[in-house]
């Protein structure tokens, strides 16, 4: 029963230990009926995590100080658009303009937000709108060739069996952020900002410059994202080329962050990302209809939503303390 409270309560340890325990569930399903697995099934996990990863990043560091980034989705295909549209004889140009419009954009929902003490919710489902209107005015609503075939096949290529150019990139940046949050005052200070700002401003925490800085963070990593998916399929759309509103806020959720603040890591997110790619992969290769896997993640999303009440803690915790209360209570004396 302590290792259970233990784990439910530690966000980071529980996702972990579901991905694990869905991959030997994929294993043992996929080898009796001589279903594919290989080091090809592993490379398509990765490099759905790539898609996925830096979108569910950049929200997720903006649910850590208790806010909500909804133009991740806009973001996303505008970077697309811009990197292919820019990077057409530069690829290297193109990234650059792509991660520019990203942090720019991001920043500037920041500065309104913070200046204007509006509510995060609804400067960016303008910046949703706003990011996707621009999309289609660059591209004349329209799918923009990028012409560059070597480039897609460099940026899908295998680099040890199970890795890419993007999968590499993916995994650098949640380090990255991994290092900033656990180890730097910088990420103390956005832990602070989510926890309680108000403390935060007496202690000294610039929590305006936080605030923009983290969502000047969001909007890069949604624009990158969506520039490396783009170069990889040799086009750009500026309805974006994958939908991940959903699929990021889940994973989000799955890592242990929440709308509260304070909470949620990004190995912890990391890691949602790795469990609902893996669910993507694995119930494909398994062979069940595709609504099977929306009804997957809705009951694993539900269960997470149950272990992270406070009423199922506070029981697991006066079971626990119940237990001890009887190994130490004597025992009846003989007569």
């Amino acid at each position: 029963m302590k290792f259970l409270r233990q784990l439910l309560g530690n966000a980071t340890q529980r996702v972990f230990a579901l991905f694990f325990i869905l991959s030997a569930a994929f294993v043992a399903l996929a080898l009796p009926a001589g279903l594919p697995l290989n080091w090809e099934t592993a490379f398509s996990v990765l490099q759905n995590f790539s898609t996925l990863g830096p979108v569910a990043l950049g929200l997720g560091l903006t649910m850590l100080v208790r806010e909500f980034d909804i133009s991740f989705a806009g973001m996303f295909g505008l970077g697309g658009c811009v990197a292919v549209l820019v990077g057409a004889t530069s690829p290297a140009l193109g990234i650059a303009a792509a991660v520019a419009v990203g942090l720019l954009g991001g920043a500037a929902q920041g500065v309104f937000m913070t200046r204007l003490r509006l509510s995060s919710v609804a400067v960016t489902l303008g910046g949703l709108l706003t990011f996707g209107g621009i999309a289609y005015v660059l591209t004349g609503n329209r799918n923009v060739p990028l012409g560059n075939l070597e480039l897609a096949m460099s940026m899908n290529a295998p680099i040890l069996e199970v890795f890419s150019i993007r999968s590499l990139v993916a995994w650098a940046l949640f380090i990255v952020a991994a290092v900033v949050v656990g180890y730097t005052r910088t990420g103390r200070d956005m832990i602070a900002t989510g926890s309680d700002v108000q403390a935060s401003v007496l202690a000294g925490v610039r929590t305006e410059a936080i605030i923009i800085g983290v969502f000047g963070a969001s909007g890069t990593l949604s624009a990158l994202a969506g520039a490396m998916l783009s170069y990889s399929l040799s086009t750009a759309s500026p309805a974006g080329l994958s939908d991940v509103s959903v699929p990021a806020v889940a994973a989000v959720i799955l890592g242990g962050a929440s709308l509260s603040g304070g909470t949620g890591r990004p190995l912890g997110i990391a890691a949602g990302v790795l469990v609902l790619c893996l669910l993507r992969t694995g119930l494909t290769t398994v062979g069940v209809p595709p609504y099977v896997h929306e009804l997957v993640t809705g009951a694993i999303l539900l269960a997470f939503a149950i272990g992270d009440g406070a009423d199922l803690m506070r029981r697991l915790t006066d079971v626990e303390r119940f237990r001890s209360f009887r190994l130490r209570a004597p025992g009846p004396r003989s007569s």
